[in-house]
């Protein structure tokens, strides 16, 4: 499948559509709305402000696209999700052209104003939607016949794989499963399934197996007695980037827990490698940047004041950096203010505890009140961290926390965070026990990540700060 020539039909009839909508509302505008124009066509063709829409509009609307992530699944499409993905960013985008272009317009009545919203309203969602349910249908056409696909493999050897696999195979339309083969948890296996699919290893090689056969999609198909390995199976599929499909038992149906992407296909249970919908990312990193910016403005005379405090109260430099681990487990750099004394960890790495005599008298009260976080938002300006995720962690203590709880790794889907449903909760921990107690939180924090939730960690964190309850 050429992902990025499919992008590229979307593109161009997405701009193509906005310049057919805009062209023609521009027609109605001037002789609906402005009676000057009413003498003919020519006077439209000749009016500048009718090329400069024809350009910047269409510009507009790909940004508005591209920032909720509309190209990122082009081939997971569906045409009921293509009609009201694009019929709730169609009326959020004339909403702003209205009050961005045409309210200032003279007008005879109000009621010309609401009859420029309907129409332009219409143009831009019919017309755009046309091509687009065009482009899907033809998507589904060839997924549903097997023209196109995606790399499937199915973790498990028993009975339940050959019956998940025979499933998708005789469904009536395609789901678009291709099966690369198939891994197993022991090394034991169904003969019937080794006569069906190529054996690739272990579930412990996963992440080699995705990346050596573009994996895509990962069906989990295991026995009763194999679910203990769920939880390994999951972890192990953390940093890949496939949609998991889990086969359900009754109790997961029950539980409400499967859903349904075809009325033809296998029930499962879903989980997608999207944390949050592509359009609250979009919007969180804008919020995160936002952020940032603006506490480096209003907080400018406090970060002068700290770092004199710092300076003149204790040895040493007044900004402490340290490698943390972030996102997909790549390292980078954080930064906050000095609140130990100098030389206060050498050697092996130490947490802090509550009466610690490396920190300084003014850092406890920065802990108190987190002032030494706010060189963070650094970080988070520059990407590596945002406003809320859980805490960066050094490399030596996830390499203890990993001994007893493997499931850890599961916090790197997502960026670190200088505040974080953990920290709200639990607090600082003090040995790797405690950091144990406090990943719960931060487990919970990923299953439920909405805007929502980072405003509520937000403002919880803001009265532990007025409050003086930090540690």
């Amino acid at each position: 499948m050429n992902k990025s020539l499919q992008v590229s039909k979307y593109v161009f009839f997405d701009i193509f559509s906005a310049i057919i909508a805009w062209g023609l509302f521009f027609i109605y505008r001037k002789n609906q709305v402005d009676q000057i124009y009413i003498k003919g066509i020519l006077n439209i063709i000749n009016d500048p402000n009718l090329y400069k829409g024809l350009i910047f509009i269409p510009l507009f609307w790909l940004s508005l696209y591209l920032m909720i992530g509309t190209y990122r699944k082009i081939y997971r499409k569906s045409r009921l999700q293509e009609l009201e993905q694009t019929f709730i960013i169609s009326l959020i985008g004339v909403l702003i052209i209205f009050f961005a272009l045409i309210l200032d317009d003279v007008i005879i009545t109000y009621k010309n104003y609401y009859q420029s919203f309907i129409v332009l309203f219409l143009l831009h969602f019919f017309v755009t939607y046309l091509f687009r349910v065009i482009l899907t249908s033809r998507t589904a056409y060839k997924i549903h016949h097997k023209l196109m696909g995606f790399n499937t493999v199915i973790v498990g050897s028993h009975d339940k794989a050959v019956k998940i696999y025979q499933d998708i195979e005789n469904q009536i339309e395609s789901s678009g499963n291709k099966f690369t083969g198939f891994v197993s948890l022991n090394g034991s296996q169904n003969p019937e399934i080794a006569n069906l699919l190529p054996f690739l290893g272990n579930y412990k090689s996963l992440k080699t197996i995705i990346k050596e056969n573009n994996v895509e999609e990962v069906i989990i198909a295991i026995e009763e007695y194999e679910h203990k390995l769920l939880g390994s199976i999951i972890t192990a599929l953390e940093d890949s980037e496939v949609v998991i499909k889990i086969i359900p038992d009754l109790q997961d149906i029950l539980l409400g827990s499967v859903k349904m992407s075809s009325i033809f296909h296998a029930p499962v249970i879903l989980i997608s490698p999207d944390l949050m919908p592509t359009w609250q990312q979009s919007l969180k990193r804008i919020l995160d940047i936002f952020s940032s910016i603006l506490v480096f403005i209003l907080l400018s005379p406090v970060y002068l004041i700290t770092a004199i405090i710092i300076k003149t109260t204790s040895k040493g430099p007044i900004f402490y950096s340290h490698e943390r681990i972030g996102i997909k487990g790549k390292p980078f750099m954080m930064h906050k203010f000095r609140s130990m004394y100098i030389n206060a960890e050498s050697g092996t790495p130490m947490l802090s505890c509550k009466d610690d005599p490396r920190i300084t008298p003014f850092g406890r009260f920065m802990r108190k009140v987190r002032l030494d976080e706010i060189p963070q938002f650094y970080n988070v300006l520059k990407g590596n961290m945002s406003l809320v995720g859980p805490r960066p962690e050094r490399q030596f203590f996830i390499n203890e926390i990993v001994k007893k709880a493997p499931h850890y790794r599961l916090l790197h889907k997502v960026k670190p965070g200088i505040t974080s449903w953990g920290q709200v909760k639990f607090g600082y921990a003090e040995n790797v026990d405690e950091m144990i107690e406090r990943l719960k939180y931060d487990l919970l924090y990923i299953e439920n990540m909405s805007l929502a939730t980072d405003i509520k960690i937000l403002l919880y964190t803001m009265i532990i700060i007025l409050q003086g309850r930090g540690k």
